[in-house]
């Protein structure tokens, strides 16, 4: 088995029997790709490299369209190995907005309520972090792949804006964020919290009405860097915030399998009485794995051209 994909240099044999256990390639998953994009690209490269017209692909560990980072993808019989790796524990850095909220509770979908923010400062989130570490119970975010009798959360939610006639971009300012409650709570535990940045709000709070667009396409993948190489999936919706003045945190987290960053911003915001949402999210680490030595899409298409 190779355990990054990197050992093999800029070489890699044609012939799958000589990884009887598999290939795990660690990808650093672009912005605006879903992990079924990464997938099914990289199942299209290998079936060609292989000469294989199916080959088993999968991966590890669904990581959310607007984030970024490690994504686990294991191609032949390393498949078998994919529940055991998502088991292991994740690390994330988070970027999250204070002072408002999204359906989402990321920036698939607009702004629906605005908050408050007098009461998010450094000392006030350093002082309720301690209170998200250790064993907890977490409701996932309504717009996730949990089930709810045999239904997938984010078609309850969605259905929401189905039956209003509005368009999946548009802002529904009462919202009912009250179905997530019938989602099973999972158990989750969160190692580490820290505050490693925070940027208060400029002024007085926009008007949520910009916050109904979605940006023009954009080739980055939320933290600045340029994805150039890397075309984002046009089904992937992002809100426009530009004209919202919000509290920024930037947070490192380390915790365990399933753990949904974006419920946790949630909670976050609802601790603080501010209402929050992630408008970033990368994940550094995924298990013994992390983002320095995964391999960005093109390197990865390179590696299985030779």
């Amino acid at each position: 088995m190779i355990a990054d994909a990197r050992l093999v240099g800029t070489v890699l044999s044609g012939n799958i029997d000589e990884y009887p256990d598999g290939i795990i390639m660690p990808i650093d998953k672009p912005y605006r790709w879903t992990s079924a994009d990464v997938v099914r690209k990289i199942k299209w490269a290998a079936c060609h490299h292989f000469g294989k017209k199916n080959l088993k692909v999968g991966h590890a560990g669904t990581l959310d369209p607007l984030a970024t980072g490690v994504l686990l993808v294991c191609i032949g019989k390393a498949t078998r190995l994919a529940e055991s790796l998502q088991k292991e524990g994740k690390e994330y850095v988070a970027g999250i907005s204070f002072g408002a909220t999204t359906p989402s509770y990321d920036l698939e979908k607009a702004v629906d309520r605005l908050y408050p923010t007098d009461n998010v400062n450094e000392g006030s989130i350093l002082n309720v972090l301690p209170g998200f570490l250790g064993e907890q119970d977490q409701v996932a975010p309504l717009f996730s792949a949990k089930s709810v009798d045999g239904v997938r959360a984010y078609e309850l939610a969605r259905k929401q804006f189905r039956e209003r006639g509005l368009a999946k971009t548009e802002v529904i300012e009462d919202f009912d964020h009250t179905v997530a409650e019938t989602l099973n709570v999972q158990r989750v535990n969160i190692y580490e919290l820290e505050l490693l940045s925070l940027r208060q709000a400029q002024g007085p709070a926009g008007s949520a009405a910009n916050a109904g667009r979605t940006q023009p396409q954009r080739s980055e993948d939320g933290l600045g860097r340029c994805l150039t190489a890397s075309r984002p999936n046009p089904r992937i919706n992002v809100a426009d915030i530009s004209g919202i003045d919000l509290v920024q945190a930037e947070i490192r987290i380390a915790c365990s399998k399933g753990t949904y960053i974006r419920a946790l911003a949630r909670d976050l915001g609802e601790a603080l009485g501010s209402g929050a949402f992630l408008h970033s999210l990368r994940r550094t680490k995924s298990g013994g794995f992390d983002a320095e030595t995964a391999l960005n899409i093109s390197e990865a298409m390179d590696l299985l051209a030779t």
